[in-house]
């Protein structure tokens, strides 16, 4: 059987913020758009920031460091740490939800919830199973994928059909014990980038994201989101 397939969510701060408001995220947080990666533009991001969302381009050079990358951490291994969340992916086009699932499910101490909130209850019930059983969890969520399809459908752009192929993928950046941790569905770990603190999580996460585009320096569609504590 083919696995399932979602329409692609855009990287929109406010379709992101309206989505996880929808499944009962209170709206102390919201996501913003990052202009750019010098300082002067980055001091424009409201702080505190708790997690960061890449939009990025999936080329040939991604995927063949992708590869050594796992090859290179399975042989040294890494020390994950057991309060981080992490969910495999295996609908198809659903990273962006995924992403906003990581951002979210690994900042509950700083986030606030409605009480009837299906995000919280979805994570609350998800969080002792191993990442390939959430993927299964999030498949058989109807409010999640409902959620999702309505998001989708509101971007700017116009949604692509569900077989058109989307070579664009996000990954979430998170704080964890003052380690960042970049969290990506179709890898089979965490991976642990470095130390980290709440006062520079941001320049420490864009300077991961710097590296993801000076791989492919011919590349252009990379967009970045910040969660941000709304100062309102």
């Amino acid at each position: 059987m083919a696995p399932p397939r979602w329409l692609p969510l855009e990287s929109n701060p406010e379709v992101m913020t309206k989505f996880v408001s929808c499944l009962g995220m209170k709206s102390s947080w919201q996501f913003g758009d990052v202009y750019g990666l010098e300082p002067e533009l980055l001091s424009l991001v409201p702080r505190p920031v708790c997690a960061l969302l890449l939009l990025f381009p999936v080329t040939e050079k991604y995927e063949a460091f992708k590869q050594e990358e796992e090859e290179k951490l399975k042989a040294q291994g890494q020390e994950i740490s057991p309060d981080a969340y992490f969910m495999k992916q295996t609908i198809g086009n659903a990273c962006g939800t995924i992403g906003l699932i990581h951002a979210v499910a690994n900042n509950q101490a700083h986030l606030e919830f409605e009480p009837d909130s299906s995000l919280k209850k979805f994570i609350e019930q998800t969080s002792k199973m191993t990442p390939e059983e959430k993927a299964v969890f999030l498949e058989k969520d109807e409010t999640i994928r409902v959620t999702h399809e309505s998001s989708a459908q509101e971007g700017q752009t116009e949604a692509p059909s569900l077989d058109e192929k989307v070579n664009l993928h996000f990954v979430a950046f998170v704080n964890i014990g003052g380690q960042l941790y970049e969290l990506d569905g179709r890898k089979p770990f965490p991976i642990i980038h470095k130390k980290t603190s709440e006062d520079t999580f941001l320049e420490d996460a864009v300077d991961v994201c710097k590296i993801f585009m000076a791989r492919d320096p011919q590349e252009v569609h990379f967009t970045i989101i910040a969660l941000s504590k709304n100062s309102d």
